[in-house]
């Protein structure tokens, strides 16, 4: 069964994710999010959101706490994963 990519912004907190790829048109963005350690098939779990216009948002990634900002968290696709 495949399932529907979506936002990593629009994931609720605690629900764990599989990232599927970039939305991205711009490839310093891309390789931005690529540097920081976000990959296809990584696991990635929304953790916080600020409280303007929820941004920015933080995020578990292999075992480490990251803050993004919001308008590049939404570039990342992911799906949702089983515990």
């Amino acid at each position: 069964m495949t399932s529907i990519p979506t936002r990593l912004t629009d994931i609720a907190r605690s629900n764990r994710t599989r990232i599927l790829g970039f939305s991205t048109t711009d490839p310093v963005q891309e390789t931005r999010l690529r540097d920081i350690g976000f990959a296809e098939g990584d696991r990635v779990e929304p953790l916080h959101f600020g409280l303007f216009g929820r941004n920015p948002m933080s995020v578990r990634l292999n075992g480490a706490i990251i803050a993004l900002r919001r308008k590049d968290a939404q570039v990342i696709l992911v799906e949702s994963v089983q515990s």
